[in-house]
């Protein structure tokens, strides 16, 4: 397969693209930097993709399309950062999904990312695909997210979107933690009741792929892995994987003050017991099933 994918060098794109490779597909990255050939610009203020650097001059040829591009999410959100988190999934979101519309052949699938900051906070609640969306700014601009997809699924392209929980990977967000934790400095969030859903890199990659491939998939899909934990479960888990004590604990207060109570609660101390229903009931099957596995895996 063709397969367009913005946020080609970020996280998660990275070894999305990678994966494809590997079994043979062609990766058609699209960026926001000059672009080298085979790749295509992004120009927003035009609302159109550069193909000028494409065979043909064209996207044409292209089998499905992926979307997962977006800004990094942590840290305050002013009003700058929160613009760009927005248009970095909305704006270019919306962009591709109109850009396939054209095609003679439009691709049979288009994917794009979202999270699981969909829900809200829910305490104790478990929550799948079928569950009620929450509030807050993560929530909103999750409903945004997917809804930028919506012309492409109004033209009839099946459409997933993939709502992700923590990726567990050599990078992400557990980078910051990990040196923390190395360094004997880790601990729990708040009080650590809080339910944590996470899913490794590899996982969340072998996710987007059966999304590609999968026709029974459509809509949105949770990417989690099917044991979530609690923020305390979740601390142990990684002071065990690097060999260090936990025994210190964040106040909410203190994350409140260093981040903004917006990060902090809808971030750190959200509770959030997600259940990837779709995917399991489609059988797909996860290399790590607990998060102790996951973490060994990421600092072994």
């Amino acid at each position: 397969m063709r397969v367009l994918l913005t946020g080609a060098t970020g996280f998660i794109g990275k070894s999305v693209a990678a994966r494809l490779k590997e079994r043979g597909d062609i990766v058609v990255p699209v960026t926001r930097r000059p672009t080298s050939p085979g790749e295509v610009g992004i120009d927003l203020q035009a609302g159109r993709l550069d193909t000028s650097r494409l065979p043909g001059g064209t996207l044409e040829g292209i089998d499905a399309s992926i979307h997962l591009a977006g800004e990094p999410i942590i840290g305050r959100w002013t009003a700058r950062k929160s613009e760009a988190i927005r248009s970095s999934r909305i704006a270019i979101g919306d962009l591709v999904a109109r850009s396939l519309l054209p095609l003679e052949r439009r691709p049979l699938v288009h994917v794009t990312g979202s999270a699981i900051g969909i829900y809200g906070n829910r305490g104790e609640e478990p929550l799948d695909e079928s569950s009620e969306l929450g509030s807050g700014f993560l929530a909103d601009l999750c409903r945004a997210w997917e809804a930028a997809a919506a012309p492409a699924t109004e033209a009839g392209i099946r459409t997933v979107a993939v709502r992700t929980g923590i990726v567990l990977g050599r990078g992400g967000a557990l980078a910051p933690q990990l040196r923390l934790f190395k360094l004997g400095l880790g601990g729990r969030l708040g009080d650590g009741r809080q339910w944590l859903s996470w899913i490794s890199l590899s996982d969340e990659v072998s996710a987007i792929v059966r999304a590609l491939d999968d026709d029974s998939l459509f809509g949105p899909i949770n990417a989690t892995a099917p044991n979530p934990v609690r923020n305390s479960e979740f601390t142990s888990g990684l002071a065990t994987a690097v060999h260090r004590k936990a025994r210190l604990a964040v106040p909410g207060g203190a994350l409140k003050l260093a981040l903004g109570s917006g990060p902090a609660e809808e971030m750190l101390l959200a509770s959030q017991r997600v259940v990837p229903r779709r995917l399991l009931d489609s059988g797909f099957s996860f290399s790590h099933e607990t998060v102790e596995d996951a973490l060994r895996a990421v600092v072994g």
